[in-house]
């Protein structure tokens, strides 16, 4: 009887069923994804083990620049998602995300290969205004022009190759643009290099179990990609050299001074970093002291002048190739105001020397740049060691003692401190001579 009446019903019976399994499986995927074994993107890289079993190993060489090689971390530890800041992630509304909708790829399958087929992206901010812009449109607008994006960068290379500016980068023969992803890309990044991974120069992988962080780690991102530099400088690191007072005081990091208004950019085109309309000034915080220095030299020079201890210097870019032909190395330079049209104030400044050189690109086909002089090889700096007693505020009652050039026995004392023509390698002289100070000092100095 009991099989006759299911005969019966059995043609109600088999779409019922079939209707309850879809949404009994699509209530678990929208809500519990994270739980099923495999079947789903979350499910596998919230498995350690199961990551251990069927990651693949690496095949490009270890990335590297001017902080040093990047740290190593193993496949499986950059995309594993656990702990506090996976727990985070999922109570975020980027939760609200499908994993397809960022990464694109395939999900609801255990098979690696399928799920990272087709369109999958790794690192979705790559396309930032695709993947970024329906839900943060003002800081996408912003970021296209910014020189996080590597926008100031591109436009030096661009126009050392002969080209007009920033946005003829992209004119630039293939392999010389693959040179830059290569490399200089390896800092100048997107978005999520910041908020979501480490950049490359960092070690790649996510920083905390995918949580987005809102503002970016101190040593995970902003010291990792500028190591050679702000980093190496405000942390101390190089041998006879202390941390930067702003550290060892107030204790204050990175985004305590540069705001999203300078790191996002504001949408408009910039040369530069300083011509930010928003960044930080000495100003902002310290009063001019009423002092005998400050009175004569507070319109001379910039603060870094007298406030700086040595700091690093590019010697030549080491773009692939056996590195670089002119190493690193700690020095200290005042010349005459790179860019004066900017930094209206100031008849000379600290300088830096930078990364460029000639055959940049050699080992990338392009033999030399057409026009290397289009820029300094001096850059004007602001270098994050800043100390309030330095050797040129420790007078000893001279105020000229530890700046001023003079002559001592036939041994000019202080010339180390600026920039001269005789510092200069014969391919910077060009471009870099106008802004050395040899016949910008008082005659006597020199005599």
């Amino acid at each position: 009887m009991k099989a006759i009446i299911f005969s019966k019903l059995k043609p109600l019976f088999i779409p019922l069923f079939t209707a309850l399994l879809i949404i009994g499986c699509a209530k678990v995927t929208n809500k519990d994804k994270d739980t099923l074994p495999y079947g789903t993107c979350e499910g596998c890289h919230t498995d350690y083990a199961h990551l251990q079993k069927v990651f693949s190993p690496d095949t490009a060489a270890p990335v590297g620049g001017c902080g040093g090689s990047a740290p190593h971390y193993e496949p499986y530890d950059r995309v594993i998602m656990e702990g506090d800041g996976y727990e985070a992630f999922k109570s975020s509304s980027h939760d609200l995300l499908k994993c397809t909708d960022c990464h694109n790829g395939v999900d609801k399958t255990s098979d690696k290969e399928l799920a990272h087929s087709g369109d999958f992206l790794s690192h979705p901010s790559e396309q930032y205004v695709e993947k970024c812009g329906d839900c943060h449109g003002d800081i996408v607008s912003d970021f296209s022009t910014s020189l996080h994006n590597g926008t100031g960068q591109k436009r030096k290379v661009a126009m050392r190759s002969g080209l007009g500016g920033p946005g003829d980068f992209d004119q630039l023969p293939q392999h010389q643009i693959e040179g830059y992803n290569a490399n200089c890309a390896t800092c100048h990044g997107t978005c999520g290099n910041c908020h979501v991974v480490r950049p490359p120069i960092g070690g790649g992988g996510l920083v905390d179990g995918h949580k987005f962080i809102k503002n970016p780690s101190f040593l995970n991102a902003c010291i990792a990609c500028h190591t050679s530099r702000g980093g190496h400088a405000y942390l101390g690191i190089a041998s006879g050299t202390e941390p930067d007072v702003h550290l060892t005081g107030p204790g204050y990091e990175c985004i305590d001074c540069h705001t999203g208004a300078e790191l996002h950019g504001n949408g408009l085109p910039v040369d530069h970093r300083y011509e930010y309309s928003e960044l930080p000034e000495c100003e902002d915080c310290h009063e001019e002291a009423d002092n005998l220095y400050h009175d004569m030299h507070y319109d001379d020079f910039n603060c870094h002048v007298c406030h700086s201890q040595d700091y690093n210097n590019c010697g030549e870019c080491h773009v692939k190739g056996d590195g670089a032909r002119i190493p690193a190395y700690q020095d200290f330079k005042i010349a005459l105001n790179p860019i004066p049209d900017t930094r209206s104030g100031y008849k000379m400044t600290l300088v830096r020397r930078t990364l460029a050189a000639p055959d940049n690109w050699e080992v990338y086909g392009i033999d030399e740049y057409t026009d290397f002089e289009a820029f300094p090889t001096y850059n004007y700096t602001t270098p994050h060691n800043i100390k309030r007693w330095t050797s040129r505020t420790q007078t000893d009652g001279a105020c000229y003692i530890n700046c001023h050039i003079r002559n001592d026995g036939g041994t000019l004392i202080n010339k180390e401190l600026y920039l001269f023509m005789d510092d200069l390698l014969s391919w910077e002289i060009d471009a870099t001579g106008p802004i050395t100070v040899d016949n910008a000092l008082p005659s006597t100095w020199t005599k």
